[in-house]
Formats: C-alpha cells, sequence, structure tokens
C-alpha cells in the first residue's frame, strides 16, 4: 500500500464522513470508507434511495428530503460534483473545521501512478478514451494497468487499493469537478472552451477559472491546450512544457498540427510525421482533432505504432455520431452527448449529406444562436422538443439566410419529435438526434436519453417490417 493511501486510512478511521448526493460517485465509496472504520452519513435530496435499507443495516446514516444539508456537523464532506462548493450550508461546515474533498479530487491526491486528465467544452470523453485506448495498446504486454475514470468509467477511489505506481489513470474531468480541485497531473490536456453550464456556473469567467485548476498545481510534465481556441491558446503550464495542436495551421514552439492530409509532431524546430486523416476511423474534422490533443499528450512515451493501431480500428465513443442501425435506406444516428451547440455543430458538419435533425432539450443558458445557420445549411427537417426546442424553432423560422429546412416543428415531448422525425424520413436520409442541449428537462442524463431514442428507433422499425 502506498504511503499516501495509508497515512489516510489512519486519518478517516473513526471519522465522521458526509456524502452529499448518493449518484454514482459517492454511492461507489461507501464500501471504501466503512472498511477504514469511517462514521457514514448520506445526504440526499431525494426520499427514495435504491438500497437504502441495506445500507442502513450496515450502520450508514440517511437524511434525505428538502432539509438534506442542516445540521451538517461531519469532520468530511465528500461532495457531488453538481453540488456547488459555496452552498452556504457547506460554507459553515468548512468555517466550522469541516475538510471538503470529492471522489475523483480524493483519488488523485492519494494515487501513486501518473496521471493523464483531460477537460474541455467538446470532444473531452473521445479525447481521453483515446489516451486510453493508446495506452492501453502501448502497454498490453507490461506488467502494468491503465484506469479509465473520473466522469467516464468508473469511480476510481473504490479501487486505489488495488493500484500500484506503476499504473497509470486516464481521467475525464468536469468543471464541476475542477471547481475545488488541486493536483499535480503527468499531462493536462485542454481540448477547447466555449460556453457551457452557464446554469451552474455564475458567469463564463467562473466556468474558464475552473478549467484551468486541471493544470495550475503542475509541477512538471506536458499541458496540451488548443490553439485554434481564442481561450485556451494561451495557457502555459506553470511549471513543465507546452505543446499547442491545431487543425488550422502550425503553433509556435511545440506543437502537432494539420499539414494537407497529414499529422505532424514539431518540437520547435523539426517536424515528425504521424498518421494521415485516412487512418482515421471516426468521422469529423473535430475527431481529428481529439486525435491531436491525444498525440500531443502522449507523444515521446508511446511508439506511433500504438497510435495506428487505436486510430485505424475504434469506432467512436457511445452516443456520439453513433450509427444505431440502416434500415429501408435510412441511417439512424445517436448523438445523445452533443449537450451543447457547439457540439452539435460539430457532428452536423461532419457529414456530408442533409439530415433529418432532432434537438432541443434542458436550458443550460447557453447562446443557441451559433447553431441556427449551421442547422439552417445543413439540415432537410428540424423536429425540435424540450425547453430550448421553441426557442430554436423560432429562431430558425426566422432566420434570413439562402437556405432552411424544407419542415420545421416543434413538439413538446421527445417521445412524439422522435416519432414525428421517424415518420418524415424516407429512402436516402440520415435521421440524428443531435439536441444541442442537456438532458434534465426529460431524462437523469444523456445516455438516458439516447437509449430512449435507440429504442425508439428499433421498435419503429419493428413495426414497419
Amino acid at each position: 500500500m502506498n504511503k499516501k493511501l495509508n497515512d489516510f486510512l489512519n486519518y478517516i478511521k473513526g471519522k465522521r464522513v458526509a456524502l452529499l448526493g448518493f449518484g454514482i460517485s459517492n454511492s461507489s465509496i461507501v464500501d471504501f470508507l466503512l472498511g477504514a472504520d469511517a462514521e457514514v452519513t448520506v445526504r440526499d435530496k431525494k426520499e427514495n434511495i435504491a438500497g437504502r435499507d441495506g445500507y442502513e443495516a450496515r450502520g450508514v446514516r440517511f437524511i434525505t428530503g428538502e432539509e438534506y444539508l442542516s445540521g451538517m456537523d461531519e469532520d468530511i464532506i465528500f461532495r457531488s460534483p453538481g453540488i456547488r462548493a459555496d452552498t452556504p450550508e457547506i460554507a459553515e461546515a468548512i468555517a466550522r473545521g469541516a475538510v471538503l474533498t470529492g471522489e475523483t479530487e480524493a483519488f488523485c491526491s492519494l494515487f501513486a501512478g501518473r496521471i493523464y486528465a483531460v477537460t474541455g467544452s467538446d470532444g473531452k470523453t473521445t479525447t481521453t478514451t483515446i489516451i486510453h485506448k493508446i495506452l492501453t495498446e502501448e502497454y498490453r504486454d507490461a506488467d502494468r494497468k491503465i484506469y479509465l475514470g473520473g466522469n467516464i468509467g468508473f469511480p476510481l477511489l473504490s479501487k486505489i487499493g488495488e493500484m500500484s505506481e506503476n499504473d497509470i489513470a486516464v481521467l475525464e474531468l468536469s468543471s464541476f469537478q475542477l471547481s475545488t480541485m488541486k493536483f499535480a497531473p503527468h499531462a493536462a490536456v485542454v481540448t477547447n472552451i466555449t460556453p457551457n453550464h452557464l446554469n451552474w456556473h455564475r458567469d463564463m469567467a467562473e466556468y474558464i477559472e475552473c478549467k484551468k485548476n486541471i493544470f495550475r498545481g503542475m509541477t512538471g510534465g506536458r499541458l496540451v491546450v488548443n490553439d485554434g481556441n481564442d481561450i485556451t491558446r494561451d495557457f502555459v503550464n506553470p511549471a513543465g512544457e507546452t505543446v499547442r495542436f491545431s487543425s488550422k495551421g502550425k503553433p509556435r514552439g511545440k506543437s502537432v498540427y494539420l499539414d494537407g492530409r497529414e499529422i505532424f509532431f514539431c518540437d520547435g524546430e523539426n517536424r515528425e510525421r504521424i498518421m494521415s486523416l485516412d487512418d482515421i476511423k471516426l468521422r469529423g474534422m473535430h475527431n481529428v482533432e481529439n486525435y491531436m490533443a491525444a498525440i500531443a499528450a502522449l507523444h515521446g512515451e508511446v511508439k506511433t505504432e500504438s497510435i495506428l493501431a487505436v486510430s485505424r480500428s475504434f469506432g467512436g465513443v457511445k452516443h456520439r455520431i453513433e450509427l444505431i442501425c440502416e434500415h429501408g435506406g435510412v441511417k439512424y444516428y445517436n448523438s445523445s452527448i452533443d449537450t451543447s451547440p457547439t457540439r452539435s455543430i460539430a457532428a452536423l458538419v461532419s457529414f456530408d449529406e442533409k439530415l433529418i435533425v432532432i434537438c432541443g432539450g434542458y436550458d443550460k443558458h447557453i447562446p443557441i444562436e451559433p447553431l441556427i445557420p449551421v442547422l439552417s445549411e445543413r439540415a432537410k427537417a428540424v423536429f425540435a422538443t424540450g425547453q430550448t426546442g421553441r426557442e430554436l424553432a423560432e429562431k430558425l423560422v426566422a432566420y434570413g439566410g439562402a437556405e432552411k429546412p424544407a419542415y420545421i416543428s416543434y413538439t413538446e415531448s421527445f417521445d412524439d419529435a422522435v416519432r414525428s422525425a421517424l415518420a418524415y424520413a424516407a429512402a436516402g436520409d440520415t435521421v440524428i438526434l443531435s439536441p444541442a442541449a442537456a438532458s434534465f428537462d426529460a431524462f437523469a442524463n444523456f445516455e438516458e436519453r439516447g437509449e430512449r431514442f435507440r429504442a425508439t428507433v428499433k421498435e419503429y422499425i419493428e413495426r414497419e417490417k
């Protein structure tokens, strides 16, 4: 056992620990905490919690309902990422001496191996997955485990006792998680920053500052930033090297860039060809940039053959421009992970043909105006739904561009919007769910929304047979 973990287990023994929110991350560490002889209290706004009786039988206390944060007197607080750290009850507990942390934050402070951390407004899930797959390919015959966690994979703190200093963790980190984190990853990647989660953050400035926490604590290593993004272009590693990537020209200094259809790494003077765009199975320039970010993070640590083995075989993450099926000459794509206008724009421009688009959802207070001209040009028909759908449909109808979708509609119900889009499609068409919004107005998360779309498509096809 590594010394940091051993010291933590000794420290937490007998301490009162609060789990604020009982979602995936916090529910995963109950066994870890109970095994360390901590006194665990779950605080959650929801009254009905799956498995509650079993947890209570093991000594876990539950405080639920609207007043779940009242009287917080625990020694250590594990915050679910979606709960702001400056909530008054949390601030009062910290003032009394409580220690605030989170599952991923605690893992980063205790893990003895190398951490590759990825954040960004768009592309972070795919980039994190690519880095994980390349490292797995590189070390497949070595005595080294490559873990995937943070915002994807599984919560890693629950498995930290099984890990060694020889292992590697690849983490996707959201602005919610990063808002209170201070750590020093081996490599940090910022794919891009565009307006997002402005319903949670006070403003764009706070959102950017949270993202910067991914590299603020670095003591060396490598920071990778997108030179084509106005916000990230000037980010600099405070204690190590900075590598920039761009699909729009060669950045200054160390960089990964696109020249024609070839991707190169440049050490500042000499360049090395890494791959061709033809080596990338995924569609879209945004995925080219995802590979460029991964190459920038891993260059010098993995062989080019490992990169190519992944790029030629990896078909993409679930819910991201995912081809569900083709039936009757119609292709059906699930891109439920498109939770912002910029993500939907990237998805739409990766197709050559005009699309039947299902969009709209939970309002994160992100301007939708940049999406309107792209939808107008790229969509054959638009079926809008959810909180943002009405405004989107109205702006699309009012847009004065030369091209417009042949059909635009708004339906409050997600299911009705999907069924209408499926009925509209004919042989030769492509239907895509690309919401440009979060899912919380109708679903627990974007995964549930994507699975509902998949099920509805399959039900529709079965009826048509």
